[in-house]
């Protein structure tokens, strides 16, 4: 059905978004449940998301969106940040799809196995999407603390800059929340490694 969303012309994929809607409402249903339903509130923030994802290169220029760059979901809490970042996993070329990991977990792991996991999320030469950045708890290892998805983020912008890997990554918090949390260091580069993709402030939790 996906091959229904867009045309190819001159070399260019051209989508049809409400077509696209359409399977983004039949995938949510499929991975999540009859009561799954694209919200129409959300229509602007689907437009940027799968243009991005299907590589619509006019629409993605229109809004100041980078294809060589990540996408940072922002949206309050129960918006359906996570739920997007799975189903879009299936509008991007297979080269592109990523592993969407809760950084709550990552932190669970590199209490139990140390600075290696530093190494499998940052150096690993594949995408990735950090669910809920900023929701963790910097994690010692045998009293070594650690700011793990920092010295990640910083790892992946290596990635970005050497090799073109993308990161992607959601988020309730705002810029300043994020720098108080990781430090100028990290939020210079997660400017220069996503686009801002978000949800209006006023979106109602999806959850109740």
């Amino acid at each position: 059905m996906l091959e229904k969303c867009y045309k190819i012309e001159n070399n260019i994929r051209q989508f049809d978004f409400a077509t696209c809607l359409k399977y983004l409402n039949h995938l949510g249903k499929h991975t999540y449940g009859n009561s799954f339903q694209v919200q129409l509130t959300d229509k602007e923030t689907l437009f940027k998301f799968i243009s991005y994802a299907v590589g619509a290169e006019e629409d993605c220029n229109a809004h100041g969106i980078d294809l060589k760059k990540g996408v940072l979901l922002l949206g309050p809490v129960g918006c359906g940040k996570t739920t997007l970042m799975n189903l879009i996993n299936n509008f991007v070329y297979p080269h592109q799809k990523y592993m969407v990991k809760s950084t709550r977990q990552i932190a669970s792991e590199f209490h139990k196995e140390g600075f290696e996991v530093i190494h499998r999320y940052g150096r690993r030469e594949k995408a990735f999407c950090f669910d809920d950045l900023g929701v963790e708890q910097n994690i010692k290892h045998f009293g070594n603390e650690c700011n793990t998805i920092g010295e990640i983020i910083l790892h992946r912008y290596d990635l970005h800059v050497n090799y073109g890997i993308l990161t992607h990554a959601t988020t309730n918090l705002n810029a300043e929340e994020l720098e108080k949390l990781y430090g100028n260091r990290v939020r210079s580069r997660l400017r220069s490694m996503f686009n801002l993709i978000s949800f209006p402030m006023e979106t109602k939790d999806k959850r109740k």
